[in-house]
């Protein structure tokens, strides 16, 4: 079985305040302040995908990307517009129909410590599902998105905007956050795309001082649309919240650092 993996790497991080490159590299080892030094998040995050066919989405600083990954055997596909991780999905849409590969691994470009183990046992479980989704349980929620969940399955992900507003009672049943990693059979994706291309969230946004209404696309809404399709949506919940940590403030960054540091030091 064959298992090809898209990075989603095409943002900036408006959260990363001082810095202008392209988040995913970041560097793990800083050099002269943190935002400085050698081996890149994305770099990481590749060393440990499965081997098969690799994708990564590109526009912010997409030269620089490259570059960094040049030589790796990496497709790379421009999303022309920020809309979204749906729209991330479907900017690769002729990598995800025309390479050959049997699961599809999603992987945002900002995660760097998901072991390769653990990409292996999200991908065994499609064995079962036709889409399964990594969790982690952590007891500061934040603004996670929220797994609503039967059983086994997952109906649905309940953004923040929604799940803070619900009762103590309804909250307390969210236990799993997502992590925004997926993998796909890919016998499900051509269903699953036309799907997403044709739920466009319709937002307000404030672009080089216009204001402006655009399409978004999510990842997320394929969750709710596959479970009331009769396909099945499972998922794994990580062992460490650690290991699913995101990259996308200066002190999370710092702490991936020092995480990276330790776990590399002689013994």
């Amino acid at each position: 079985m064959i298992t090809a993996s898209l990075i989603l790497a095409a943002g900036r991080g408006s959260r990363m305040k001082g810095y202008e490159g392209n988040k995913t590299l970041l560097p793990l080892l800083p050099e002269n302040g943190p935002y400085a030094g050698a081996h890149p998040i994305l770099l990481e995050i590749l060393k440990n995908l499965p081997s098969g066919p690799k994708g990564v989405v590109v526009h912010h600083h997409k030269e620089a990307v490259i570059a960094a990954t040049h030589g790796l055997r990496i497709s790379y596909w421009e999303q022309p517009v920020l809309n979204g991780t749906g729209g991330a999905l479907l900017a690769a849409r002729p990598f995800l129909e025309n390479e050959t590969f049997d699961h599809l691994l999603v992987t945002m470009g900002d995660v760097p410590f998901i072991r390769p183990e653990t990409y292996l046992r999200l991908v065994q479980k499609l064995d079962h599902d036709d889409l399964s989704l990594l969790g982690f349980r952590t007891a500061s929620r934040k603004r996670y998105g929220l797994l609503d969940t039967q059983g086994e399955e997952v109906k649905q992900i309940i953004e923040w905007e929604y799940w803070h507003r619900l009762s103590t009672a309804e909250q307390d049943r969210l236990q799993v956050c997502n992590s925004g990693i997926y993998a796909f059979r890919k016998a499900v994706l051509n269903q699953a795309l036309s799907a997403l291309a044709s739920r466009p969230h319709f937002v307000t946004k404030t672009i080089h001082g216009e204001v402006c209404r655009v399409k978004e696309y999510f990842i997320t809404d394929l969750i709710q649309y596959l479970h009331e399709s009769g396909r099945r949506v499972g998922y794994l919940v990580a062992d460490d919240s650690a290991e699913v940590m995101g990259v996308d403030d200066l002190q999370s960054l710092k702490k991936a650092q020092e995480i990276f540091r330790n776990s590399t030091l002689p013994a």
